[in-house]
């Protein structure tokens, strides 16, 4: 059998990630790089001309022109941190790299920290992910199906178990019948109108759309795309090849949420952990390239508080 390259890249091993950001200064320069790659500019009036002044361990910038100051981290997915640069690349560089993701609890004994601090770095990094991934929607061919998160509460079972959290799983091809992007992203409820808002987001319009027949699916039509269909019955996953591939993708993210975490608020928190399942996926033929690209669009995202991470509302409230 021949051997999956994609399967088995090196990627970037933890030796020559600590040649590159091993230091607080080799991470500041990358940051520095990633935010400014054509030199400083000051982010209030555009202006390069600029000096820096020392304030404690950090340097800020200061403009020229108009004595606006800013850090390498403000603004950012980093914005009014007191930890390291090298403790936040650390965190990227492991969530980016594993496969299955890594737990809160493993990654506060690897990066030193305390539990609440690892979440809130978890958290913060898998929304980075999760909304950079949006910005790319889906297109050609394309399988959809209905998933949940989450399990049966006891005595409630089947589709509306409210600890379950609807999400549509999404899967392009390429023109040889394999996969090249996904898609996973909560929706409130599997209803015409959310498949419809859904499609707009995540896919162009003229993708075709082949699903398992259940109603909602239709609305893609709404949306511009084209809608095939098989009706599955009361046949199992593997007897339908066509939709091979989604399933195949739901089982690797299965697999990944039950290697790294035993339990999450699935209502609260499925947006993170699909997300950055999804951006793992998609940029998996390079990962390498992986931790320079998640060091830039850190750069690239606005701050997400922590009250704001911790009162995330609820689908459907």
């Amino acid at each position: 059998m021949p051997t999956n390259r994609v399967q088995f890249q090196c990627g970037m091993s933890m030796h020559e990630f600590m040649n590159r950001y091993g230091t607080e200064s080799q991470c500041a320069d990358a940051l520095e790089r990633a935010r400014w790659p054509a030199g400083f500019r000051c982010p209030r009036c555009e202006v390069a001309d600029h000096y820096r002044v020392r304030q404690d361990a950090r340097i800020l910038f200061q403009c020229r022109a108009c004595r606006h100051q800013t850090s390498l981290t403000a603004g950012t997915m980093m914005d009014s941190t007191k930890l390291p640069l090298r403790v936040w690349f650390l965190a990227m560089y492991r969530i980016s790299q594993a496969k299955t993701g890594i737990s809160a609890l493993s990654l506060m004994r690897e990066l030193g920290v305390s539990y609440r601090s690892a979440w809130l770095i978890n958290q913060k990094i898998m929304a980075t992910m999760a909304h950079n991934d949006e910005a790319a929607p889906l297109q050609g061919d394309v399988l959809v199906d209905d998933a949940y998160l989450g399990g049966e509460l006891p005595g409630v079972g089947g589709r509306g178990s409210p600890n379950k959290v609807p999400f549509v799983a999404a899967v392009s091809l390429d023109e040889t019948g394999r996969p090249m992007g996904v898609k996973m992203s909560p929706v409130k409820a599997f209803t015409t109108k959310a498949i419809t808002d859904w499609a707009r987001k995540n896919l162009k319009p003229g993708t075709n759309v082949l699903s398992d027949g259940l109603n909602c699916f239709a609305g893609v039509i709404d949306a511009g795309c084209a809608h095939s269909y098989i009706v599955v019955g009361q046949r199992k996953p593997r007897e339908i090849p066509a939709l091979g591939w989604v399933n195949t993708v739901l089982g690797n993210l299965k697999t990944a949420i039950n290697g790294a975490h035993k339990a999450f608020k699935f209502r609260k928190y499925a947006a993170h952990y699909l997300g950055a399942f999804s951006y793992r996926f998609n940029h998996r033929f390079d990962l390498r390239g992986m931790v320079w690209r998640l060091i830039n669009d850190s750069v690239r995202t606005a701050p997400n508080r922590q009250h704001a991470i911790r009162g995330l509302a609820e689908l459907g409230a």
